[in-house]
Formats: C-alpha cells, structure tokens, sequence
C-alpha cells in the first residue's frame, strides 16, 4: 500500500552521511535524501486533497522557520541516527500534525515519545555500530551540520520511489529577518 510522510530534508547533512545512507539505510536507493522525519506514516496519497493539504498548511504553520544543528550520534536498537538540536520545533510539528490528523500516529503508534533524528543506519544492530562509530569519527574531523528548516515536504511512494507531493513553506522566523535601525 502506498504511504506518505511528512519530512525535512537536510541536503546540508549528505556530504557526512550520504555514503553511510547508500550502504546502511534501504530507503537511500528508493530515492529518499538525508532527512529529518516529521511523521510517518500518513496516508495514502491517492487520499490527499486540497482539503488535506490546507488542514497540514494550518498545523505546521504554527512552526516558525529555525535553525538546527546535527552534532550527535544517537542509536535506536537497529538505528545509527544523528540528532537535530534543538529538537523542540521538529516534536511540535509531529504534535502538530497529530493533533489535526489523530489518525496517524507517529510510527503508527510504536513508539511512547517523540525522538528527531536523521537515521544514517537502519535494519541491523551491526551496521548501526559501524555507522555510529563512523559519525563520531566524522563528527571529531569537522564539526556539526549546520541547517535550516524552512520548509516541510509531503513525500509518497505510490510508484515504489519516493518523490515530493507537495512543499510546506514555514513562516519566516524573527531571528531570520535583518534588524532595522
């Protein structure tokens, strides 16, 4: 069945992990970029109307555009991931779209809470070892990622790859715009 998701796209984070996601992550090779997930699954795309996307437009719009930085490796079980920080504006987009969509819960429900994070390994507990101790070896060597989410895509998989459906343009934040005199 074909599945949407909200996410953030983090073309900053590929010079660090794009290699990693090719030969850790299967969702790399489904056309899939580095990126931070707002919520998965949602549904089916053939389902989304105008409707739908001016009800997700109204949640996220409660979101201000924000800078983050990846300086972190954290580890599910199975997952290598780097964590966004802050992590707060990325939860109250997931809440957000929850609270207008209480049909789809994060995950479908598998988890208690909400963790932001840009999985770099995911499927085998070993791999994510490896994975990890290769991002805080890259980590050491350069620093953090240094982003900004400006925007939110709705990706789908109807045809087997993932592509964009729609972009949702986060409000201009105050601390983005220049000061006046």
């Amino acid at each position: 069945m074909a599945i949407s998701a909200f996410a953030v796209k983090v073309p900053a984070a590929e010079p660090m992990v794009g290699d990693l996601r090719r030969l850790y992550d299967a969702t790399s090779a489904l056309g899939v970029p580095a990126h931070i997930t707002v919520l998965v699954p949602f549904m089916d795309p053939a389902r989304i109307t105008p409707e739908v996307l001016e009800r997700a437009r109204q949640a996220l719009s409660r979101t201000p555009s924000f800078s983050f930085a990846l300086n972190k490796v954290g580890r599910f079980p199975e997952t290598a991931y780097l964590a966004p920080e802050p992590a707060a504006p990325f939860i109250e987009m997931t809440l957000a779209l929850v609270e207008a969509f209480p049909e789809f819960p994060p995950y479908g429900g598998e988890h208690d809470s909400v963790v932001p994070h840009l999985s770099v390994a995911h499927g085998k507990a070993l791999d994510a070892d490896a994975a990890a101790d290769e991002l805080r070896a890259r980590l050491a060597a350069s620093g953090a990622v240094h982003a900004a989410c400006i925007e939110i895509a709705l990706i789908e998989n109807s045809t087997g790859k993932w592509r964009d459906m729609h972009v949702f343009h986060l409000r201009r934040a105050a601390s983005f715009l220049p000061s006046i005199q």
